[in-house]
């Protein structure tokens, strides 16, 4: 099988020597290469798609002889895009970002092509087609997808570790919770106890479905599958649409830059509409300037710029549509409450991952806070509002108390108007705050206006929340140091969360 699949599709060799084994051939070179490689061992096709994006759309992949299998249905919503069946084959031109291109043989031998989303499909024969492969989870969205009322107990998974690229972990369905099993990889072996060991991950998860897994029962049914959520259509550079193709319906909230609706487009697909105030107050160009840096920013826990309306006032920013809503109302809800520490740890590490990623751009949020993460389908967690603070006009920090979020902004930034990625750290702390108490408002009993006296002052901090662990305390202090050099950066954040969360 995997050398058939290799002669197929070279480019996902490796990783299909890992799941299925490397030929008779192959394997004394490729154990050498697996205990010397310093890459993350999946193949590029497979880290594009669970991954991070790049900081610059990759250029478009010629790949004529790739071929694809429809998991589900789609039906074109425009003459760009191209309907398909789930089974149907579809021959993959080029591969970028969300949308591909690729050629559909319809009936009668006609060629169709068009645009097609790319997470409704998989390489045929691929480890992306098994049944139980989720290709990069976290913990957390491999919890929510196995608590699922449709999964009976022994409901299993396997998926590649978002904390570590380089592992798989085999979670599986155990009454109210979720196991994870590390499969390591040592000496050309898998295996998850140090005995039996296996040739690849498919002859391990074919043991355990008659075996028992340590003190668990057997691996019974692979996790059920639940349909991606349509994409936004592939805009290219068409970014200025008119208003007249959204439709409102949902007041979702409102804050100080914006009230925003759900909505449609075209009356179809979902999106979120956020309908900008004081438009008179609005640079234009530092506002298109922005529109641009956004447009550029694509990364999973960072919330997707669908289009912009500016033909008129107010100015409309459309994005993706995130179902749970804000993290702040989730964490108080039943669902939000009812999740343990370390579920909330790992929402919090995806807030710095999508941090960090601005960081390394040198791009600055400016108001960090749990109001401003939305949480979609599986606890996947998104950022939103970055950088809509840079094209207001007037000082938001200096006008009345209650637009000011005293008690989430450094002192620095509130003192002297310096913000930075490090003003960013201090608000993370505060946030990490929020989570861990299940949305407790920070500086309990203190008034907005007091709170810069009482930290600049008094150098006070806050003691640590009931039940919060020591380690994520520390961390919490370390992003309140007073000088902004002292504070970790979001890189570092992201490490010591993932390192908590564990595999």
């Amino acid at each position: 099988m995997g050398e058939c699949l290799g002669t197929i599709c070279p480019c996902l060799k490796t990783l299909w020597d890992r799941i299925y084994g490397p030929s008779p051939t192959d394997r004394e070179t490729r154990m050498k290469t697996d205990r010397d490689s310093t890459s993350d061992g999946l193949g590029n096709t497979e880290s594009d798609r669970y991954g991070q994006p790049a900081s610059e759309p990759p250029p478009a992949r010629k790949t004529a002889t790739a071929l694809y299998t429809a998991l589900w249905d789609f039906e074109a919503r425009d003459f760009q895009e191209l309907s398909f069946k789930a089974g149907d084959m579809l021959e993959v031109v080029s591969s970028s970002g969300d949308w591909w291109s690729a050629k559909k043989i319809a009936s009668h031998g006609r060629v169709a092509t068009g645009f097609v989303p790319f997470n409704y499909l998989a390489r045929v024969e691929s480890v992306e087609s098994q049944p139980w492969f989720f290709g990069k989870l976290s913990r957390v969205e491999a919890l929510s997808l196995l608590m699922s009322a449709e999964n009976v107990n022994g409901s299993f998974l396997v998926r590649i570790s978002e904390t570590d690229s380089m592992s798989f972990v085999l979670s599986v369905k155990s009454q109210a919770k979720a196991k994870h099993f590390k499969i390591y990889h040592t000496s050309g072996h898998f295996h998850v106890n140090p005995a039996p060991q296996f040739a690849s991950v498919l002859e391990l998860v074919e043991y355990y479905q008659t075996h028992p897994l340590s003190t668990s029962d057997l691996l019974r049914k692979p996790c059920v599958r639940k349909m991606p959520r349509v994409l936004p259509p592939p805009l290219v550079d068409e970014w200025e649409l008119p208003k007249e193709q959204f439709t409102l319906e949902k007041m979702l909230g409102g804050g100080h830059f914006a009230d925003v609706y759900s909505g449609r487009w075209k009356n179809h697909t979902k999106v979120a509409i956020k309908i900008l105030k004081n438009n008179d107050a609005l640079v234009q160009k530092d506002f298109q300037m922005e529109v641009q840096i956004m447009k550029r920013f694509r990364h999973r826990h960072l919330i997707s710029l669908f289009a912009v309306c500016t033909s008129s006032v107010p100015f409309y920013i459309i994005t993706e549509l995130i179902e749970k809503g804000d993290l702040l109302n989730f964490l108080k809800n039943p669902e939000g409450m009812a999740l343990e520490m370390e579920s909330l740890i790992d929402m919090a590490a995806q807030v710095a991952d999508g941090m960090a990623y601005l960081e390394a751009h040198n791009s600055i949020h400016r108001d960090l806070a749990a109001r401003n993460v939305l949480v979609g389908e599986r606890y996947v967690c998104k950022i939103a509002d970055f950088g809509l603070a840079r094209i207001i006009k007037e000082p938001i920090y200096i006008s009345d108390d209650k637009k000011i979020p005293y008690k989430w902004t450094a002192p620095e930034a509130i003192g002297y108007g310096r913000y930075s990625s490090k003003s960013d750290v201090w608000s993370f702390g505060i946030l990490l705050y929020e989570i861990v108490t299940y949305g407790a408002a920070p500086y309990p009993g203190v008034r907005n206006c007091d709170v810069y006296d009482l930290v600049t002052r008094d150098n006070y901090r806050m003691p640590s929340p009931l039940h919060c662990p020591q380690v994520i305390y520390s961390i919490m202090r370390s992003c309140w140091k007073a000088e902004p050099e002292d504070r970790p950066t979001f890189k570092i954040l992201r490490h010591e969360l993932e390192n908590y969360q564990g595999n």
